[in-house]
């Protein structure tokens, strides 16, 4: 298969697995319903959450049929793959492990550039944004974590910069632990 057709396959189902993953965090933190992003991404990602949702309930606020839609379509890729280059085999089931190892990178992703959304609209004043609101809805529980400890300095606030450095020594640290764990599966 040529690298190019891998490499479109790869970044469209990364997307549609990422909307997939803000679809889960919209319904979990209880995000405004009728936002105008909220309503996209529900209309988006309806074709394959509601017959998994037939099977897989949503439990509390966890849509569990999103987390899973989410997993498959990052499987999907290299089933896809694999399928193709003619390795089909019992191996293919040790992807599943990678492809929650991607959405953790990805949710790692979400948090991190939502973070930095907030941020920047804080400084260019436009926090009331239907997108900006529904980006704090879904990062402002995460960042309650930081904020409880570090009171802000007068008007500056440092608690994003504290909670995207946590990020980023997950990122780095944890990320490549948990790979590594997987690699062996991997043969």
């Amino acid at each position: 298969m040529d690298n190019t057709v891998i490499f479109i396959l790869r970044t469209a189902l990364d997307i549609y697995a990422t909307v997939l993953l803000v679809r889960l965090l919209l319904q979990l933190m209880q995000a405004d319903f009728f936002n105008p992003l909220s309503q996209t991404i529900f209309k988006l990602t309806a074709p394959i959450i509601e017959p998994l949702a037939r099977v897989f309930p949503t439990i509390g606020n966890f849509n569990i049929a999103a987390l899973v839609a989410a997993i498959l379509v990052k499987w999907s890729f290299y089933l896809i793959v694999l399928g193709i280059s003619g390795m089909l085999s019992a191996q293919m089931f040790v992807y599943i492990a990678v492809a929650l190892l991607e959405l953790l990178a990805s949710l790692i992703e979400i948090y991190f550039w939502g973070i930095f959304i907030l941020v920047i609209s804080s400084w260019i004043g436009t926090s009331s944004h239907p997108t900006v609101r529904v980006v704090s809805q879904i990062v402002d529980p995460y960042m309650a974590i930081f904020r409880r400890f570090i009171p802000p300095i007068g008007m500056i606030d440092l608690s994003p910069m504290v909670a995207i450095f946590g990020l980023m020594i997950i990122r780095a640290n944890v990320m490549p632990k948990l790979a590594s764990l997987v690699q062996p599966l991997l043969g």
